[in-house]
């Protein structure tokens, strides 16, 4: 495996049970946004690794990374304790299927998470292409708990004063933030969200349809296997680097 030490620049812990941190990046590595790639620690003489999706955009100096910690994870459990100045694996060859390539040209992209599945959301959403690709952009963002949500909304907020892409983004943007286990404004799981049209209805936005809307997936197991029964009950293909389709979906890792 190609690993690359990366040195921790920054860490924030917005939930007892969610952080986020910032580590340097080789210039020699590259990665389109959506994808992710393997990172680790060194542990009593072998290494942990996990795969972890870009917050950061392409373009960025450094690297940025979401994640929950759970204390009996082989990874996390140690992982949620790093601070500025320690080393973490990088594996310097990145992949994964959410890219705008594997999607059919359309009008309506909805970027579809829960949990820390919205990390690679917030990387694609800080890529100029985006916007030039579609008209309209909806970042659903589902959790559990309402503080779950913080990082998705400071992400949005800091978004919209992008120097490359904020007014693109603020004409463009729908975010649509939600909460499963506390009461919000949005309470809802995405499926009955979409099935009985309040999402559309909230958004102003026409129903989703095989024409004009495209789907990318990332988050829990149940989600995904939900969201893909509904996409195919209506028509929509999965696309792959082979042959674009009408949505993809990330199913390399699970939150663990």
């Amino acid at each position: 495996m190609n690993l690359q030490d990366e040195r921790v620049l920054a860490v924030r812990h917005w939930t007892d049970k969610l952080f986020s941190f910032a580590v340097t990046r080789d210039p020699a590595f590259r990665f389109v946004n959506g994808q992710f790639t393997m990172i680790g620690i060194e542990s009593e003489g072998r290494r942990l690794l996990r795969a972890y999706s870009m917050v950061s955009a392409n373009y960025d100096d450094t690297l940025e990374f979401l994640s929950i910690k759970v204390p009996d994870g082989p990874l996390t459990s140690r992982l949620q304790h790093i601070r500025p100045g320690d080393l973490l694996l990088v594996n310097r060859k990145p992949t994964g299927t959410l890219i705008m390539d594997n999607l059919l040209p359309g009008q309506i992209l909805y970027l579809l998470a829960t949990g820390t599945g919205v990390a690679p959301f917030l990387s694609i959403i800080k890529d100029p292409a985006l916007y030039d690709s579609f008209e309209q952009v909806v970042l659903f963002h589902g959790c559990r708990r309402r503080d779950e949500l913080i990082c998705s909304l400071r992400a949005v907020e800091a978004l919209y004063d992008n120097v490359l892409v904020g007014e693109m983004a603020r004409m463009k943007l729908r975010y649509y933030p939600s909460a499963t286990r506390e009461k919000h404004t949005n309470m809802g799981r995405i499926t009955d969200l979409v099935v009985s049209e309040k999402l559309f209805q909230d958004l102003g936005m026409p129903v989703m349809d095989r024409k004009n809307s495209r789907v990318m997936l990332c988050g829990n197991p149940r989600m995904l296997e939900e969201m893909q029964g509904l996409l195919a009950s209506r028509g929509f293909v999965e696309g792959t680097p082979a042959e674009p389709g009408h949505y993809v979906v990330e199913r390399a890792f699970v939150e663990r």
